[in-house]
């Protein structure tokens, strides 16, 4: 059992991009030597290193022939402290360049593709940018920040007709795979209800923290970018920037976003008809957090529906997983999440479909990269486990979620005309505000 809870817990903070991914191994990071020969070398950077965008950083070099070639990050300390670990694994870090500057970056012209594991509110803009300059990208999820930034996301890869990979791995996981296509091969029955949810006993609510100066060797304007210009505070940067509307969703564009793309998958779905989400900060009311921590949201589709719930502080979820997805047919219910996945029958059909837990053997980040570089190689967009548009639907999802908790309403969705039948709703959610100077440019 501590052995699954340890797990379970890496998973969780692997997510949200706290951890270094164990199994890469020090001769990943031979960056300039290769099997390939020099025409299928593939120079990478990374923009936002801090947390999961110096995990992708890891698993690319894990494939063969991908070099690092140049570093960003408004942190100098965090470049500075990327650079040392670089150096410790006996890489030759004056072929490394870095930046302050993305912009600046962009402007390299030995780079392939770009990662970006910035704050959610900056993602946009970056693979925007990105493709502009002929890039092919990695971008972290939830790959926008609000529907019109995701829309504009998958117009900007037809556009430029670049290879974009959302960093949604668990798609190229191979048991994830397999549960989806025993879903599909109808062995449940008709599937009535589908659950996703994540449970998080690893963190607590926020404690309120006074303002404070800029750290040095940050340049918090950059950071902020688009974002409404505020006084710095350390709950609002790196990695618990998630909590707060201004740069993300919470747990619902977080895990959510994660385990939702299965939800959505299994059941071959498209958007809901109607949303409706209630929870608030139950935890700890008086927490620092602007995002909820409790919260359950529905989705209406036809003939079933999708429920969404998540709750910090706590760790013991459906079916006693910490996360999952659970699709609930009239035959039994399939239960999946990181760690395997499994059917439990319906007592009246014992021993029909039950199928006993099946446990995962694999890396998806590390099997997500090497799709993302063949995928490049052979100049196939198609070949993409988890293409911009698999990343932009359920991002867009996901944010309407959030929208009906933020709106306290149950919300109606036009499939045709891409938004919801309230324009007070439209005007005041569908588009995150731009500041600072910052536009989203019309692709």
């Amino acid at each position: 059992m501590n052995s699954r809870r340890k797990f379970l817990q890496q998973s969780a903070m692997l997510a949200a991009g706290s951890i270094i991914i164990p199994s890469v191994q020090s001769n990943a990071f031979n960056l300039f030597k290769s099997r390939y020969p020099t025409y299928n070398q593939l120079n990478i950077a990374a923009i936002g290193i801090n947390g999961m965008g110096w995990s992708n950083v890891q698993a690319a070099l894990n494939v063969h022939g991908v070099n690092l070639v140049a570093l960003c990050d408004v942190d100098k300390n965090v470049i500075d402290r990327r650079l040392n670990e670089l150096s410790k694994n006996n890489v030759d870090i004056s072929r490394i360049k870095t930046y302050g500057d993305y912009r600046k970056l962009l402007e390299q012209k030995d780079i392939d593709a770009v990662i970006i594991g910035t704050p959610d509110h900056w993602h946009a803009l970056i693979m925007i940018h990105a493709c502009e300059a002929g890039k092919h990208v990695y971008v972290e999820k939830p790959v926008g920040n609000s529907i019109v930034e995701c829309n504009r996301m998958v117009a900007a890869q037809k556009r430029y007709n670049k290879i974009v990979q959302a960093g949604q791995w668990q798609r190229s996981q191979q048991h994830f795979k397999d549960a989806i296509d025993f879903v599909h091969g109808g062995q449940l029955g008709n599937i009535r209800t589908v659950k996703a949810w994540s449970y998080i006993d690893w963190k607590q609510p926020l404690s309120v923290k006074p303002d404070s100066p800029v750290p040095a060797g940050v340049d918090y304007k950059t950071w902020l970018g688009p974002a409404q210009l505020r006084p710095f505070n350390e709950n609002r940067f790196h990695f618990t920037f998630r909590w707060f509307w201004d740069y993300a969703g919470g747990l619902m564009t977080d895990w959510g976003v994660h385990l939702m793309d299965y939800a959505l998958m299994g059941m071959k779905a498209d958007v809901p008809k109607s949303i409706a989400a209630l929870g608030g900060k139950f935890a700890k009311p008086d927490s620092a957090d602007e995002t909820p921590d409790t919260l359950t949201a529905l989705y209406e589709f036809d003939h079933y529906n999708i429920i969404w719930e998540h709750a910090v502080g706590i760790g013991n979820g459906n079916y006693n997983r910490d996360h999952g997805i659970a699709f609930i047919g009239n035959n039994g219910t399939l239960v999946l999440n990181r760690g395997g996945w499994e059917v439990m029958e319906e007592k009246k059909n014992a021993n029909k479909v039950l199928v006993p837990f099946a446990k995962s053997v694999d890396n998806g980040l590390n099997k997500h990269w090497e799709n993302f570089v063949t995928a490049i190689r052979e100049n196939k967009y198609e070949m993409l486990n988890c293409p911009i548009e698999a990343g932009a639907h359920v991002a867009t999802v996901s944010q309407m979620g959030n929208i009906a908790y933020r709106s306290k309403q149950r919300l109606n969705w036009n499939k045709q005309a891409g938004k919801f039948t309230d324009e007070a709703i439209n005007q005041k959610y569908l588009m995150s505000s731009y500041h600072n100077g910052y536009k989203l440019p019309v692709v």
